[in-house]
């Protein structure tokens, strides 16, 4: 692949990404040994933006996969296709993060099915060989390539938890909503509101985060406050942007809805 293509896979701005604890320097050190790394954290906490801005501190080209039930091994690796000049091989983004060198980031893998993912096996062990089965190539790793995962370990049922032949395969970092002053810095950021309404919109997460288990499957994620705090700035009545995205999205049970709507009206009744 020509360096033309692989630019652009590259990260050309600094994405925003507050760093919580000792991650960032973590990641350099798996990276520098091209250690195989696994996110573990709820939704929207940050987890695809981290990987996003090690991309880019790194200097290195980012294929990003987002896994889902339906996917096969060939959505993956690759596979032949017919065109005009008869049959093609096509590679996969898989395929292509292992030749080019780049970070290939699995996302919520374990929505994949579980023989999809032992395709990876052998890029994860001193090997660091890819195997295409149908075109009859062993793909070897370029020295810069890295495989990461995520996956939300609290949300999985046991049917679709990662085997542990996978898991310790990896390095593994936990991820979690940042504390409230630096998830209020990254709410400010990320939509233009004030302090004051970002805070606002992080005691209403914290509300709802603690009803996780108790009538909530999942609290308020970072990204759904970046939504809210969107809609307020555009000048959406602030009770009516939460509702839309911190209480809609979230339940449609009416005794919960009634819970967050009044946490809501708590912070910006008028």
């Amino acid at each position: 692949m020509s360096e033309q293509n692989i630019e652009q896979y590259k990260i050309s701005t600094e994405p925003y990404y507050q760093p919580v604890s000792d991650e960032v320097n973590l990641y350099e050190a798996a990276y520098g040994a091209r250690m195989p790394v696994m996110l573990k954290g709820p939704t929207g906490c940050g987890k695809s933006r981290f990987v996003e801005y090690m991309a880019w501190k790194l200097g290195r080209p980012l294929i990003t996969v987002a896994c889902n039930e339906d996917m096969t091994a060939s959505d993956l690796v690759g596979r032949f296709l017919l065109d005009k000049e008869g049959t093609v091989w096509q590679d996969g983004p898989l395929t292509i993060a292992a030749r080019i060198g780049a970070i290939c980031y699995l996302d919520e893998v374990v929505e994949a099915r579980q023989d999809t993912t032992v395709v990876i096996h052998p890029l994860t062990d001193h090997r660091r060989v890819l195997p295409l089965d149908k075109k009859g190539e062993l793909v070897q790793a370029h020295p810069d390539f890295q495989l990461v995962i995520s996956y939300n370990p609290g949300y999985q049922s046991l049917m679709k938890d990662l085997k542990q032949s996978t898991k310790q395969r990896f390095a593994a970092l936990d991820f979690d909503y940042p504390a409230e002053e630096i998830e209020t810095q990254i709410v400010q950021h990320e939509t233009g509101v004030d302090a004051e309404t970002a805070g606002k919109l992080v005691q209403i997460a914290h509300r709802a985060r603690n009803l996780k288990g108790h009538g909530l499957d999942e609290g308020i994620s970072t990204r759904l406050l970046v939504y809210a705090g969107q809609l307020i700035a555009k000048g959406v009545d602030p009770v009516a942007a939460c509702s839309m995205t911190l209480v809609r999205p979230l339940t449609d049970d009416p005794d919960m809805r009634d819970t967050l709507d009044a946490a809501v009206t708590t912070f910006f009744a008028s």
